[in-house]
């Protein structure tokens, strides 16, 4: 049996909670340092943590609350199959979708691995044909756009890993449609994107686990009056990616249905049908495939008990580290990668929604803090906004940097004896060191503390594979801190109170405070 307690009372917790300060990384940071305060990640990438407030203490420590807490042994249940969602009562299961790490999971007859390979088969094959001429529009024009449809989970993931591949793609060729997104029920959106698209050789990706989300089933009406408009059948324009039981599936009204089932929680979807069927229509199935075979390879990396062998666990813990110990509240994700540009978008929803918790998976209330608060912005926008703060505001926000040595599209320009790659990567080096050691300066608006610790997740280049173990980094860091907090990451009740006052409000089924903002806007 696993341990599912409260982490206040592992005595691992009340070791690591003793240790508060310990390191002032302003002192410690050196050469030697940076060179063995990291390992290996999949794909080539390299996790380096010479910047974070950490010793070898520490980490001992560290190591102990994982074995005590049962971390990869909690991730080992997981994966082959136990309810571990205890508030919707399900299995979570998206690692199942690139790749079998332990034995076969088998719900209601069905095994499910063989299951979503299938629905990955099917996508591959009707790309292909789109991408062949074989499945046309009426006129028998080739589709050259797609846009996906949807909301939350079914629109930032899929989004920010398009977003980080289109530049890799069109430089490789591999760029077979473009891709568009429609996520917000203000009309502007749908709006926007529709005015700016052939609607006659336009596929629509129509995105909805229940078939019932609301926002998605307005914009999917909203364009398919376009579409009328235009004298086009949306029938033909549309493809569906649900569950095998909602009203979407088998639908007569979408050229095909793709499917995904209630063991894939939204923010984890990028690897299912959801994330799937546009980029292996903008790119090709052969993109997708290196994309999870990335996220595979840190999946089983994930598996490994000694923290230092496991990116993913170890970044997790001095996460829970700082967030509990050190009392930050915060964390900053800085992705010098102009390609990652809404991958600090997802990763807020991915965590915030997981782990942002007050009570335990049984419903208790925890007496300790949980998820901070995630933001981001691509490096070096972010120097000239938010950067401030992190350097010279009262609180201490830790970072995390992500950076690659080679740009996607290999152009480039030598400006002042450097080219932009070089800057950009110069800049990188330079804020971490800024961060973590400061200045000192008799002008207290030109002094900078430090101490403000970082890590950094570095490689050659962002390819599928690349992205792919990325994505699974963060997916898999995500889930240990849950397991840390004895949270239950994979519902999301948070969400549920404003939908339901919605439909009150649109019903006019309301008064009091409430009635008066909706009178406001003449609801």
């Amino acid at each position: 049996m696993l341990n599912w307690n409260n982490t206040d009372t592992l005595d691992a917790y009340k070791k690591m909670l003793s240790l508060k300060g310990q390191v002032k990384i302003s002192e410690v940071l050196s050469a030697e340092r940076v060179k063995t305060y990291q390992g290996k990640m999949a794909a080539g990438l390299v996790y380096n943590y010479a910047a974070k407030e950490v010793n070898e203490q520490i980490l001992t420590v560290l190591q102990q609350l994982a074995d005590e807490a049962e971390l990869t042994e909690k991730f080992k249940a997981l994966y082959e199959g136990e309810v571990i969602n205890t508030g919707e009562n399900r299995k979570v299961l998206h690692h199942l979708l690139r790749g079998q790490l332990g034995k076969d999971v088998v719900f209601e007859g069905k095994n499910l691995r063989q299951f979503y390979v299938e629905q990955q088969k099917k996508i591959a094959d009707f790309a292909d044909k789109v991408h062949s001429g074989k499945i046309t529009n009426e006129k028998g024009q080739k589709f050259d756009t797609v846009v996906q449809i949807g909301i939350g989970g079914s629109d930032l993931g899929p989004r920010a890993m398009y977003l980080a591949l289109e530049g890799w793609a069109k430089k490789n060729g591999k760029l077979k449609m473009c891709a568009k997104f429609i996520s917000n029920v203000d009309p502007d959106d749908a709006c926007a994107v529709v005015n700016s698209v052939n609607l006659e050789t336009t596929l629509f990706i129509l995105v909805s686990k229940s078939g019932t989300t609301q926002e998605t089933l307005a914009n999917e009406l909203f364009v398919k009056d376009f579409l009328k408009k235009a004298n086009l059948d949306p029938s033909k324009h549309m493809i569906a990616v649900t569950s095998e039981s909602s009203p979407l599936a088998n639908n007569p009204g979408y050229l095909a249905s793709f499917y995904i089932d209630n063991f894939i929680g939204g923010r984890f979807s990028s690897t299912s049908a959801v994330g799937g069927a546009v980029m292996s229509l903008a790119f090709e199935p052969g993109v997708f495939a290196e994309f999870l075979d990335g996220a595979a390879e840190t999946d089983k990396l994930s598996t490994q008990a000694d923290i230092k062998k496991n990116p993913a666990l170890l970044d997790a813990l001095i996460g829970v580290y700082e967030r509990n110990a050190q009392d930050y509240p915060a964390t900053a994700i800085l992705p010098y990668s102009q390609a990652l540009s809404r991958f600090p978008a997802h990763l807020q929803q991915a965590d915030m929604e997981s782990n942002g918790k007050q009570v335990n998976r049984f419903g208790k209330p925890v007496a300790y803090k949980t998820g901070p608060v995630i933001f981001g912005e691509p490096g070096t926008n972010g120097q000239h906004s938010f950067y401030q703060l992190l350097h010279q505001g009262t609180d201490i926000i830790p970072l995390q940097f992500i950076g690659f040595s080679d740009s996607q599209s290999g152009e480039d320009i030598v400006v002042d004896g450097s080219t932009s790659q070089k800057k950009l990567c110069a800049n990188l080096s330079a804020q971490i060191v800024a961060f973590a050691c400061g200045k000192s300066d008799e002008n207290p608006n030109k002094n900078f503390p430090g101490g403000r610790p970082s890590s950094l997740i570095y490689g050659k280049s962002l390819t599928p594979k690349t992205l792919g173990a990325l994505l699974a980094h963060y997916e898999n860091r995500i889930m240990f801190q849950g397991f840390v907090w004895n949270l239950n990451s994979f519902d999301q009740e948070g969400v549920q109170l404003g939908k339901v006052l919605t439909k009150k409000v649109l019903a006019k089924n309301i008064d009091g405070a409430l009635k008066e903002y909706a009178d406001l806007f003449g609801i």
